[in-house]
C-alpha cells in the first residue's frame, strides 16, 4: 500500500528516521502541504499521515482510494470523522505519547515566571553583575512554589503528572475534571469547581481537551475571581483562553502572569495582544517537541499502520 506523509517536517526535521514504515509500505515523505496540494498528493493513495493538514469531507469524498488516516498528535479535529466513519475510512490517532515532557514544560514555564532566569541570565551578559555594587541583585521579584496551591483543570494524564511534580515541589494540588477518577493521595488534594478552582489557586495549569462548552473557559470575568498574585499556564489548547481578556488581566495587574505555549490561533498573526502583555511567557507550541517525546509518537504511528494493515486497527477514532 502507498502512504503519504502530508506534513512531517514537525515531528521528524532530521533527527528521527521513517526507516520503519518504509520496511511496511510505499512510503512519500513531504514536509509540509499547501492546501491547494492535498488532493493532488493523496488522490491515488490507500493511506495518509497528517498532522496538522486538514482532511475535510470533500478531501475525503475525491481520494476514492482512501482507506486508512493516521493522525500524527492526540487530538484529530483536523479530520473530518464522521465522513471517514461514513465512507470507511479508519481514523487513528496517537493518544499517550507527550506526558512527561508537557508536564515538564508546564513547569518549565512556571518556573520562568518564578526566576525569570532567562532574563537574569541576560543581564549578567550585559555586563549587570559585573557593575553591580553587590555581590548579587535580582530584577524581578523571585518566588518560592513550595506551601502554594496548584490548580489544575483537566485530570487525566498529563494532568496528573503535572500533580506529581507539584506535590514533589512541596506544593498542594486540588483539580477540576468532568471525570474525576481517583483522586490521588497528595496531603490536602481536593477536587473543585472551576469557579472555587480559580479563587483557591496561586497557580492555575490547564490540561483538559477543548470542547465547545469550555472554550473561553478563561475570561475576563474568571479572571477577576484570581489572585492578584496568581500565575496561569496552558500547554493545552490555546482557545481555552480568551486571548484578549488574559492580556488585559495581566496589564491591568489582575493577575501577575501567564506562561502560555499554545495560543488561540496558531502561527500567531502579528499583533496578538499577548505578545506585549506585561509577564507573558510565550512558547511556539514546544510542549510535545521533545525528541524522547517525538521517537514515542513515530513508534506508535508505525505501530498503528502495522496494525491496521494486519485487520486490527489500534488507537483508533473512526
Amino acid at each position: 500500500m502507498k502512504l503519504i506523509v502530508l506534513d512531517g517536517y514537525c515531528l521528524n526535521p532530521g533527527d528521527l528516521s521513517w526507516d520503519a514504515l518504509r520496511e511496511i509500505v510505499e512510503l512519500e515523505v513531504h514536509d509540509r502541504t499547501a492546501h491547494a496540494d492535498i488532493l493532488p498528493r493523496i488522490g491515488g493513495a490507500e493511506m495518509v499521515m497528517t498532522n496538522k493538514t486538514p482532511l475535510d469531507a470533500a478531501t475525503q469524498a475525491a481520494a476514492p482510494k482512501l482507506k486508512y488516516i493516521g493522525v500524527l498528535a492526540t487530538g484529530y479535529n483536523i479530520v473530518d470523522v464522521i465522513s471517514a466513519r461514513q465512507r470507511g475510512i479508519v481514523v487513528a490517532n496517537i493518544p499517550t505519547y507527550g506526558t512527561a515532557s508537557v508536564a515538564q514544560h508546564a513547569f518549565a514555564l512556571l518556573l520562568e515566571l518564578c526566576h525569570h532566569a532567562g532574563a537574569h541570565a541576560d543581564a549578567v551578559r550585559a555586563g549587570e553583575w559585573t557593575v553591580n555594587p553587590d555581590w548579587c541583585f535580582w530584577k524581578t521579584p523571585l518566588i518560592e512554589l513550595a506551601g502554594k496551591t496548584m490548580g489544575i483543570v483537566g485530570f487525566g494524564r498529563i494532568g496528573r503528572q503535572t500533580a506529581k511534580i507539584a506535590d514533589a515541589m512541596g506544593m498542594r494540588v486540588i483539580a477540576n475534571d468532568t471525570f474525576q477518577g481517583n483522586a490521588p493521595g497528595y496531603e490536602g488534594f481536593r477536587w473543585a469547581s472551576i469557579d472555587e478552582l480559580l479563587a483557591e489557586s496561586d497557580v492555575v495549569s490547564l490540561h483538559c481537551p477543548l470542547t465547545p462548552d469550555n472554550k473561553h473557559i478563561v475570561n475576563a470575568g474568571r479572571l477577576r475571581r484570581m489572585k492578584p498574585t496568581a500565575f496561569v499556564i496552558n500547554t493545552s489548547r490555546g482557545p481555552l483562553i480568551n486571548d484578549e481578556d488574559l492580556a488585559e488581566a495581566l496589564n491591568n495587574g489582575v493577575i501577575a502572569g501567564a506562561g502560555l505555549d499554545v495560543l488561540s490561533l496558531e502561527p500567531p498573526v502579528n499583533g496578538n495582544p499577548l505578545f506585549a502583555a506585561k509577564n507573558c511567557i510565550v512558547t511556539p507550541h514546544i510542549a510535545w517537541a521533545t525528541k524522547e517525546a517525538r521517537a514515542r509518537l513515530m513508534e506508535i504511528a508505525v505501530n498503528n499502520v502495522k496494525a491496521f494493515l494486519s485487520g486490527a486497527p489500534s488507537n483508533q477514532v473512526s
